[in-house]
């Protein structure tokens, strides 16, 4: 009796195997095939693998063919902060907490067009593999990837370069994205830089019985000055804004040091001053609309009530809704890259305050990059918004 059950369940099998191979060579026609699409290929925004909004994702470094006009890329990266760790787990926590973006329900009401159903090809490139162990090594591999993919080919003529969106990690990723796209656009690059830090330390300020350390997430605008990837000139200046850190020593050194990078600074009491709406002149007054310009955004230009889910936090910063509402505003930058750094999911609750506010940021930023375009296109005489 087992023997005959035996060699039924071995027939069964085999039938079932057959069966399994004849369905694999079927030629599919396009209406099948769009019809398992329309069966399966929607996602509910709490299923499906965790992209960032549920783009497609594609292993950018390593199919160096595929093309895209935005990537998302994370870096996580932490070994180079200076009070609590954690960032490497931001990339992760930033992309669970944009599940709720989706291609069907993308449509930006105060831009008036859906980021992810337009002329772009955004799709989301993974992560960087960055070491742990060796910054200088960290520092090497980050510079090597954005450049690569900042030369990638784009998908539309209404980006002819590139657009790279990096998810952190700490701050100090912001110098091999300055290395990329200095090389690229072949000239220095205007910062816009949310933060209630300076970062323009220099490390000789510090103490350095041991030797200076110069790579942190406190000095990488420093280095990019002194490595020639800003622009400083009087008439296109880099702007701070969202500033209340302490200082060194007793005096406004660390200020004076600043403004000899020829650095425009907003702190985070301006608000209060000028408004929203003065933050926002003062920003465009400072950079233009025809400029490239990176935009880099560490989460703790947040309050932490806001935002506590961060290496360094400092009291006294702005709301979320205040900061959404400048970035709304300053929509006709010509960027060519942004990052959103310093989320460390280990210290916010239960609720991703943090890491919700950064998804959102990311959202803002990828509008801003496909509504300049097509009003790029609208000045050259291509299509208008209707056509597109």
């Amino acid at each position: 009796m087992k023997s005959a059950a035996f060699l039924s369940l071995l027939a069964l099998a085999g039938l079932s195997a057959a069966c399994s191979h004849d369905h694999d060579d079927k030629e599919w026609t396009q209406e099948e095939l769009a019809e398992l699409e329309a069966k399966w290929g929607n996602e509910w925004s709490f299923n499906g693998i965790g992209t960032f909004a549920h783009l497609n994702h594609v292993k950018c470094l390593t199919e160096p063919t595929e093309p895209f006009d935005i990537a998302i890329v994370g870096a996580p990266f932490d070994t180079a902060v200076t009070y609590r760790p954690g960032a490497r787990f931001g990339p992760r926590a930033i992309r669970q907490a944009s599940a709720r973006q989706t291609s069907f329900r993308g449509f930006n009401p105060r831009a008036g067009i859906n980021p992810y159903q337009n002329w772009a090809k955004v799709v989301d490139c993974g992560d960087i593999p960055v070491t742990p162990i060796d910054n200088n090594i960290a520092r090497e591999q980050m510079t090597q990837a954005l450049k690569q993919l900042g030369r990638r080919r784009t998908v539309s003529a209404l980006a002819p370069k590139p657009k790279l969106m990096t998810l952190g990690g700490d701050h100090s990723l912001t110098l091999p994205a300055l290395r990329a796209l200095t090389e690229v656009y072949g000239r220095p690059i205007q910062v816009l830089h949310f933060d209630a830090h300076l970062d323009t330390w220099n490390p000789a300020a510090y103490p350095s019985y041991w030797g200076e350390t110069h790579f942190t997430h406190g000095s990488m605008f420093w280095m990019a000055n002194q490595e020639g990837l800003l622009s400083n000139s009087s008439s296109e200046p880099s702007v701070h804004a969202g500033l209340r850190t302490r200082l060194s020593g007793t005096d406004w050194t660390d200020n004076i040091d600043d403004t000899a990078q020829n650095w425009v600074r907003f702190a985070a009491d301006d608000i209060d001053d000028i408004g929203v709406k003065g933050i926002i002149a003062g920003i465009m007054g400072a950079l233009g609309t025809e400029n490239p310009v990176y935009l880099s955004v560490d989460i703790d230009v947040l309050d932490p009530a806001f935002a506590p889910g961060t290496g360094t936090p400092e009291p006294g910063g702005w709301t979320t809704r205040e900061f959404i509402r400048i970035l709304r505003g300053i929509e006709g930058l010509n960027l060519v890259g942004a990052d959103v750094v310093e989320v460390s999911p280990a210290y916010q609750g239960n609720g991703e305050e943090t890491s919700l506010a950064a998804a959102q940021v990311v959202y803002e930023l990828i509008t801003s990059m496909v509504k300049r375009g097509q009003q790029d296109m609208g000045k050259e005489g291509g299509p208008g918004h209707d056509e597109l």
